[in-house]
């Protein structure tokens, strides 16, 4: 049970169970004081911990302050057709029951009256306004289970035909449309989805293979609730619509539980979202080697045999960084070892991986969640991003005392890694002593195998390959790539081991081309370009791809 959260709340309940003669001055005082030391415990479970007062006198109360009815379940008629409304598991998980429905009102019993998401999310799904009702905790859930229970028995029967309906079909259509927004994207293998509100529209467009697609048009008038569908899943506040926000939620779709990630920016004609789903079963190739090439996997797989020390993967937003990550935990795990995680938000659950998610909200961000891990007794820590100058601190000292720390970075390439460390503001020295390895890492799309065809390499494609070549193969488009050329993505990679002399190097402040010089020349390092032009002479990717990926090489290289 749930009653008011802090600050004058509790003054308002408090006095309301004095003046009833349930707890005296000295007897709150008591509570508040347990509340505090407990902490997100509200006013009424303290007292109730406390023994000052029973449940229902709470309720009683909180009906007072609310103006709701406190209700004896055995005593109502309740309406079977009411409770179909909302779904089992929607009751079982809210500890809510709808006991009437009329004139497009669902009268519901609750122990939880401010439970204001919980009780959206039940508004939205059974299309309806609500009204309350409190009830005491235990009869009410005997009761959910009692009547869902009847509810299943005459469907099996066949004595309620009305009741008979598919798994969603009872759902009023935004939370249709969103199901089937996010079952399509996992279809397609859409990595995000974006809602964009205009003048008389609403826009969908989904992120495929790393390319933008239209999708769908909708009607102004379904923004408004859809907005509020994500809000409610994603833990946001339903009220605010003049700041951005940010959530997740989980949801199953075709079977698999996909995590996803809610962003809410205002714009001009309302809030745009993007939804971006993080999925464990997406398609990796070369899975067993994390996604590399064998010479690649070789150089990482030596890196991890460090006792200590900072391994980071680079690269830009939607690179697959922490896919990759994952896949080097889930092989790392299989060792005697503890591994701890913070990561904002968790996209995938690890077996024998002890990971925490970041909460800004209550003060828990990457700096303080890693402080934290430390004085967990780990072996290896997993940091999902160094994003500013203390986390990167703590980071360096972790590795430096004897943990092996993996965490992504958002620069380039490799080598600009070291100069992305120092300018926030870690000592030269201590990214010496730390460094083991330094991975970066890009996507490019596959040239569809069934359209994709040869054509004469320019002088221009050579110098990007940086050979002769007489013929690569080109994007033609056809039905089963859905007219673009392309079908899936696989990963580039460059990886930059930290030796003696880089070690070196980086204490000495040497400039960046001089350690990127000396990597390619004595480390054999094959660059992100170098890796990429790989797959373009196998006909894995196309020309245009390499050039989209090693953006700032191809600058370099085009001629005034």
């Amino acid at each position: 049970m749930m009653d008011q959260e802090q600050g004058p709340r509790h003054s308002r309940i408090g006095e309301i169970l004095k003046e009833l003669g349930y707890v005296t001055d000295q007897e709150l005082k008591e509570a508040l004081a347990y509340q505090r030391t407990h902490k997100g415990m509200r006013l009424g479970k303290a007292m109730m911990e406390l023994e000052l007062i029973s449940e229902e006198q709470m309720l009683k109360a909180l009906g007072m302050r609310l103006g709701l009815k406190l209700e004896d379940p055995s005593r109502l008629q309740v309406d079977l057709e009411a409770v179909a409304r909302l779904p089992e598991r929607s009751a079982q998980q809210y500890q809510v029951l709808p006991v009437r429905a009329e004139e497009g009102i669902l009268t519901v019993l609750t122990n939880d009256p401010l439970d204001l998401y919980s009780l959206e999310d039940i508004r939205q799904t059974t299309g309806m306004d609500l009204e309350l009702r409190l009830c005491r905790a235990e009869p009410l859930e005997q009761k959910i289970r009692y009547y869902y229970a009847e509810i299943r028995a005459r469907r099996a029967a066949g004595e309620a035909n009305a009741f008979r309906r598919q798994p969603g079909k009872g759902a009023v259509p935004v939370v249709r449309l969103l199901d089937d927004l996010l079952q399509r994207a996992r279809r397609n293998d859409a990595s995000d989805i974006h809602i964009e509100p205009f003048a008389d529209e609403v826009t969908v467009r989904m992120r495929i293979d790393g390319v933008m697609a239209d999708f769908v048009t909708l009607k102004k008038e379904l923004h408004q609730p859809l907005i509020a569908r994500l809000k409610v899943l994603g833990k946001m506040d339903i009220a605010e619509h003049r700041l951005p926000q940010d959530g997740h939620f989980r949801v199953t779709v075709d079977g698999e539980i996909v995590n996803t990630r809610v962003s809410v920016m205002p714009a001009v004609h309302g809030e745009k979202a993007v939804i971006r789903l993080l999925s464990a079963g997406d398609r990796i190739d070369h899975k067993d080697t994390f996604g590399m090439s064998s010479r690649d996997y070789g150089l990482l797989k030596r890196m991890l045999k460090a006792p200590n020390g900072l391994i980071y993967l680079t690269g830009p937003t939607g690179s697959g960084k922490t896919t990759t990550l994952y896949m080097v935990l889930d092989e790392l795990a299989k060792g005697p070892v503890n591994i701890c995680t913070i990561e904002d938000p968790v996209e995938q659950e690890l077996p024998k991986i002890s990971q925490s998610q970041v909460n800004g909200q209550i003060g828990l961000t990457f700096e303080t969640g890693l402080r934290a891990l430390l004085r967990q007794d780990p072996d290896i820590i997993m940091v999902g991003e160094t994003r500013d100058e203390e986390t990167a601190a703590v980071a360096v000292r972790a590795a430096i005392t004897g943990h092996l720390v993996l965490s992504t970075l958002h620069t380039n390439d490799a080598v600009s890694s070291i100069i992305r460390l120092e300018d926030m503001g870690v000592a030269p020295y201590l990214a010496s002593a730390s460094l083991v390895g330094i991975v970066a890492q890009r996507l490019v799309r596959k040239l569809c195998p069934r359209c994709a065809r040869p054509a004469e390499a320019t002088q221009e494609d050579q110098r990007l390959i940086g050979k002769k070549v007489e013929k690569i193969w080109a994007p033609t488009g056809c039905p089963a790539c859905g007219g673009t050329g392309y079908r899936g993505r696989t990963a580039i990679h460059e990886i930059l081991t930290i030796d003696r002399q880089i070690r070196q190097m980086i204490a000495d402040r040497a400039p960046q081309e001089a350690i990127l010089t000396y990597a390619v020349k004595e480390q054999q390092m094959r660059t992100l370009k170098g890796c990429g032009a790989e797959l373009v002479e196998q006909g894995t990717t196309s020309v245009d791809e390499l050039r989209k990926a090693v953006y700032h090489d191809a600058w370099e290289m085009e001629e005034p």
